[in-house]
């Protein structure tokens, strides 16, 4: 089974482009999607986060506001979210590649956000990365609700630069040409995949 890992940084249509390869009919793991579940009620997470970070949580699943606010300014409290988030995500992705295995996928799609920033390129037979114009990205970012000027450059400095990123893939979607010309990016990638 072909492994593809997808990532791009904030703001570059990484999640609209994982849903174009889902419509190409690529099965995709999605991070993000992991750790939704793992912090709403019931999840894995929510019990060891209670524990670690007290008043993260409400109404028994992880206020992610509030988690976010005690972590964010803090390198230390950031690296226990992680050890505790983590661990819990790849144990989620070993589910869904032992489940494609068993259904015969031939290739997988991985959506990971901090794909570079965690080494997880290491154990992929290719790797996308979706970009977009800085303007374009901006644009995107701050549309979002809650959105500041000083957050985004805040997640920005978390993340491996797009230059970075673009030099170290194996192929770019960019969707700021717009999303038909991404889509026809897409099945570029997965014929060059498949091809070998």
């Amino acid at each position: 089974m072909i492994l593809i890992g997808l990532t791009g940084s904030i703001g570059m249509g990484k999640s609209t482009t994982a849903q174009m390869f889902a419509e190409a009919g690529a099965p995709v793991y999605d991070s993000d999607a992991s750790v939704h579940a793992l912090y709403a009620a019931g999840g894995a997470a929510v019990a060891p986060i209670a524990a670690e970070f007290p008043g993260a949580v409400k109404d028994g699943a992880v206020d992610r506001e509030a988690l976010s606010a005690l972590v964010v300014h803090d390198p230390d409290a950031m690296r226990r979210l992680e050890a505790i988030v983590h661990p819990l995500v790849r144990e989620a992705q070993q589910a869904f590649l032992e489940a494609q295995r068993r259904a015969g996928a031939e290739l997988v799609v991985l959506d990971i956000p901090l794909l570079f920033e965690g080494g997880g390129d290491r154990h992929l037979d290719a790797v996308v990365v979706v970009t977009a114009p800085e303007e374009v990205q901006r644009a995107r970012v701050m549309a979002r609700p809650g959105m500041s000027a000083e957050k985004f450059e805040r997640l920005l400095a978390r993340q491996v630069p797009d230059e970075e990123k673009r030099r170290r893939a194996d192929f770019i979607v960019n969707t700021g040409l717009g999303f038909d010309e991404a889509r026809t990016q897409v099945r570029a990638v997965l014929e060059a995949v498949r091809a070998g």
